[in-house]
């Protein structure tokens, strides 16, 4: 893939808190009522929740501008209703109640079809997209890039208190929206028909209503002649979302121009998913080539190694290298979360810090 092809969009969910830090049913007026400038602002599936969309970014500067103005715009509009955009995976406080579903007939027969899945898997993630030229490279690229998943899990995890508590684990969230029958990581296809023969049998058992809930940690967007990575949390700033949208840029096009990787079969890989959520950007993460666990940030430098010549030529290569040495020093958004919570063992105060 030459330099034109690499254009990128970065998607982002949040919470809506009120003054306290719980969740608020006020998402779709603050979207309504929000300035919208470029990229985009939408609903969700609950009324707890929003989301943005960049216009389509060929450079960190341009990701960087737009993810500022749209999360500017939200909490503007969120502050007029006396409440908080929190950028946090998985709801921080104990909640008495299940949110309220957004009015529409698609999301009211996501909740009818799926019940309890629906009312209590509630949480914020940050979907990557990146252009490719056919369905056909895409499908190629994903059975490439799944052993990758892991050690980028590490970079935006972003949910390790919820409920009140200390979870365990960095991405809580992942934990939680991998009880979708659809999500979790995607199979090794071997071509595109392998990939639309599983979209079909699901749809065909009711385990998804349509294509849009096709919800791989990678999948094929069914809207945009893209590639979405929608395993991490939503990050905890605007510069660590850039910093992953960035990163996973330059890996896309190290693995294709690589060729095919060594198998990796799923229930591997889902082990080592659970122990990068688990342990995050502090612990040890199971190597992409190896299998073996290594401390994580030796792991993340790795990944930025192996992506150094597509980074370079893009002139991101500073830019990853900085992102990566300051999460080394101060720790990714868990690791904010839970040094935090450990200082009161009050989840109110992770919820101030992360909204301011």
């Amino acid at each position: 893939m030459n330099d034109d092809d690499l254009t990128f969009g970065i998607e982002e969910e949040f919470f809506v808190v009120d003054r306290e830090g719980h969740l608020s049913q006020s998402g779709n007026t603050v979207v309504d009522s929000a300035e919208e400038g470029q990229g985009e602002l939408q609903h969700e599936l609950t009324r707890t929740q929003v989301e943005s969309a960049t216009a389509i970014c060929r450079t960190s500067d341009e990701a960087l501008g737009q993810l500022k103005a749209l999360r500017t715009e939200l909490s503007e509009a969120a502050a007029q209703r006396g409440c908080h955009l929190l950028p946090c995976g998985s709801p921080l406080l104990v909640e008495t109640g299940f949110p309220h579903f957004t009015p529409h007939p698609r999301y009211q027969r996501i909740a009818e079809h799926f019940g309890a899945t629906a009312r209590t898997t509630i949480t914020c993630g940050c979907h990557i997209h990146i252009a490719i030229p056919d369905r056909e490279t895409g499908v190629r690229l994903i059975a490439r890039v799944r052993r990758w998943l892991p050690a980028l899990l590490t970079l935006t995890a972003n949910s390790a208190i919820s409920d009140g508590a200390d979870t365990g684990y960095s991405s809580w969230r992942y934990q939680q929206w991998t009880r979708w029958p659809s999500a979790g990581p995607p199979p090794e296809f071997t071509s595109l028909d392998h990939y639309e023969s599983i979209v079909d049998a699901w749809l065909r058992a009711g385990a998804i209503l349509d294509r849009q809930m096709v919800y791989w940690d990678v999948r094929l967007s069914e809207g945009q002649p893209t590639v979405e990575f929608r395993f991490s949390d939503v990050a905890a700033t605007p510069e660590e979302a850039v910093l992953l949208g960035i990163l996973i840029r330059g890996l896309v096009t190290t693995i294709l121009d690589d060729g095919p990787a060594a198998p990796l079969s799923n229930e591997v890989l889902r082990a080592h998913l659970w122990r990068a959520s688990r342990e995050g950007l502090s612990g040890r993460c199971p190597h992409p080539r190896t299998g073996d666990l290594t401390p994580a940030r030796e792991v993340v430098g790795d990944v930025v190694a192996f992506a150094a010549a597509a980074l370079e030529t893009t002139g991101d290569l500073d830019f990853v290298r900085d992102g990566c040495a300051r999460l080394f020093e101060s720790g990714n958004g868990a690791d904010r979360q839970r040094a935090k919570f450990s200082e009161r063992k009050c989840p109110e105060d992770v919820v101030e810090m992360l909204v301011r």
